[in-house]
């Protein structure tokens, strides 16, 4: 028997490699002489260098970059044994280098991203996996472009800075200082959201919010985005703001997708077929996967579990989730494989307490359903 562990982190409470090490022990007390195979994934958030690290193989780089608010940081990310680097733009540009008091879009930078991206091309990498979940930015990708080559000036020549405030000074770009290294680049954007640049479902109007854009502040961004988009799209002769996609990251998804050529896919697909699940699949009998709560969200939007059931089906190997959590809709991951949803749960206790007595929880939960699989196994 070849069991296959799979699973999503549990935020704020386990990783996607504690979940994996757990599931590992389990399995040896219930199924001693099963092989088990271990491949943390994530869907370009938090934990995915870490995911991808410890499937893959490779070592942790750590770079200093211009962090959001133009101070100091250091942006860890990853250089995987087959040469791809990936990393997290939160970990250069993320909201957490942002104290709620000093929350302004218009002030903030994503820079570091691409100082981050540039560190890696000095180094030789031409593959690059990026997750840009959880931005501090409204830049539109300015910032990133600046720190790979690219100049933005106003209307009298001048240096335009690269924060969402700058979007509306844009006057000309010039690319012809890109690093050429980018042609040479295959890039992947790990990104689940599908909004265009503008608009009321926008970068600014739906993300904006939560990055300090009150509603001044958004229609001030929203004017300079629209004013920046126009710009581009007349130096490139190309939109780039109407494809899924480029509203993602406070418009990073844009200047990605739509400047730098980089290929945009959903978050678990792009970490699947980086660690080559497929080939990991031979001959496995059982896959276990998970993540926090599932629900009718996780469906819909094809969240970790129910991208690794969709393939695992694909292959006719049934797929237990392991969840902190089930809501309503949930029921539709028995709709796309032959599989079953366990709980951590064990009985009434607070969201804090389930959260702090996690790992214990865990395996509570992989013991009784790993135990019911044998059950199962056994029947006449």
């Amino acid at each position: 028997m070849k069991i296959l562990f799979a699973p999503d982190s549990m935020k704020g409470s386990l990783s996607a490699l504690e979940s994996c090490d757990i599931l590992e022990k389990a399995a040896a007390r219930i199924f001693p002489e099963a092989e088990t195979v271990a491949i943390p994934v994530a869907d370009g958030g938090e934990g995915t260098v870490d995911a991808l690290l410890r499937a893959m193989g490779g070592a942790r780089r750590k770079t200093k970059v211009t962090g959001p608010l133009f101070e100091e940081e250091t942006a860890e990310w990853g250089l995987l044994a087959d040469g791809t680097a990936v990393m997290e733009m939160a970990q250069a540009s993320g909201l957490p280098y942002v104290p709620t008091d000093r929350k302004d879009p218009r002030k903030a930078t994503s820079l570091g991203t691409g100082e981050m991206i540039a560190a890696a091309l000095k180094e030789g990498v031409r593959k690059i996996l990026i997750g840009i979940g959880g931005s501090a930015t409204n830049d539109g990708g300015i910032g990133m472009l600046k720190a790979l080559g690219a100049a933005f000036a106003d209307a009298e020549g001048k240096p335009v800075e690269p924060t969402g405030a700058g979007m509306a000074r844009v006057a000309k770009v010039d690319f012809s200082g890109l690093m050429p290294e980018l042609k040479e680049t295959e890039i992947t954007v790990i990104c689940d959201v599908t909004n265009p640049l503008l608009g009321e479902n926008g970068a600014t109007w739906i993300y904006g919010p939560q990055k300090g854009a009150v509603p001044a502040i958004r229609d001030e961004l929203e004017a300079g985005m629209a004013h920046y988009a126009g710009v581009m799209e007349k130096t490139l002769g190309r939109d780039i703001s109407s494809f899924p996609g480029a509203g993602a990251a406070g418009g990073l998804g844009a200047a990605l997708g739509g400047v730098l050529g980089a290929t945009l896919k959903s978050g678990i697909d792009a970490v699947l077929d980086a660690v080559h699940f497929e080939q990991k699949l031979e001959g496995v009998s059982l896959a276990i996967t998970g993540e926090g709560r599932m629900d009718g969200q996780s469906v819909r939007f094809g969240k970790v579990p129910v991208g690794v059931a969709r393939r695992c089906a694909a292959k006719g190997i049934p797929t237990a989730a392991i969840v902190g959590g089930i809501g309503d809709g949930a029921e539709g991951f028995f709709d796309l494989c032959e599989g079953t949803i366990m709980t951590t749960v064990s009985g009434p206790m607070s969201l804090e307490k389930a959260m702090a007595d996690a790992p214990a929880l865990y395996e509570y939960a992989a013991e009784r359903l790993l135990r019911a699989i044998r059950i199962g196994m056994n029947l006449k």
